[in-house]
């Protein structure tokens, strides 16, 4: 025999709407507070753990393009500063996609009010005059490689020697103090963004806890109506039901004379 199952609605009573709200907001505020974190660990190693890699990369590429330069001085042949300075356009690109590649990332501004895009600023403009250096030293090593004369050909190296020494040399300097003081900022910013997902984390698992403190105390206490002032206990009694004993009639039927007394 199968029993129809029926679905009846019930109107909750005011404490369970009130549990259920607290509940629902309780779970997303922790969702978001999760959300916020994961989103700031996202950041933090996508664009400023592998940015800070960039940049350490960025300073070795610079001091490689150095070496090259200095190299190109010291080519004995024509042949050979030609295979050695081949690979400044390539060194210089990658400098380049390097820079604008960090420069693509959400920069932003410190506590204390160091500015990623202020910072990097400044390294594109050292790195420009850096170039713009090395650029006119190369010029000067490729007319001494066309020069007329011996006297000529001595008089620009030694031209190129100074320039790459006087004004190459100090705009390097400048290049890498830049990006010292930009890693130091990025630095900054990422502890910045630690704090502030520690300090999410803290406030959420306090409202969590008090929220969840609230809900087992409005569970135990609120919606129980108090019992009658009369009663006992807080189930009613039971009585037991007395039964009576069947009668018996005390008249025998036919009985022997005897007993009778006829």
């Amino acid at each position: 025999m199968r029993i129809p199952f029926r679905f009846q609605m019930v109107r909750p009573a005011w404490s369970q709407i009130v549990i259920s709200l607290l509940i629902a907001g309780l779970g997303l505020m922790g969702a978001r507070a999760l959300s916020q974190v994961d989103q700031d660990l996202r950041i933090m190693y996508t664009e400023y753990t592998l940015g800070a890699t960039d940049l350490a990369h960025i300073s070795a590429d610079i001091m490689r393009f150095r070496t090259t330069i200095i190299r190109a001085l010291e080519a004995p042949t024509k042949k050979d500063f030609e295979r050695i300075t081949a690979s400044l356009p390539d060194q210089r690109a990658r400098i380049q996609h390097a820079i604008d590649r960090y420069a693509a990332a959400s920069l932003r501004v410190s506590l204390s009010g160091r500015s990623e895009p202020e910072d990097l600023q400044a390294v594109r403009e050292s790195l420009d005059q850096y170039f713009s250096a090395a650029s006119r030293t190369v010029s000067l090593l490729v007319q001494l490689w066309v020069a007329r004369s011996p006297q000529e050909a001595a008089e620009l190296r030694n031209k190129a020697e100074l320039y790459a020494a006087d004004n190459s040399g100090p705009k390097l300097i400048q290049v890498s103090l830049a990006l010292d003081r930009l890693l130091e900022t990025v630095a900054e910013v990422a502890k910045d963004m630690r704090d502030e997902g520690t300090r999410t984390i803290r406030e959420t698992s306090a409202a969590l806890i008090v929220g969840s403190l609230l809900i087992a105390f409005l569970n135990l206490f609120v919606g129980r109506t108090p019992d009658s002032p009369g009663s006992t206990s807080d189930s009613p009694s039971i009585q037991p039901t007395r039964r009576e004993a069947p009668s018996f009639s005390t008249r025998v039927e036919n009985a022997d004379p005897i007993l009778r007394g006829d």
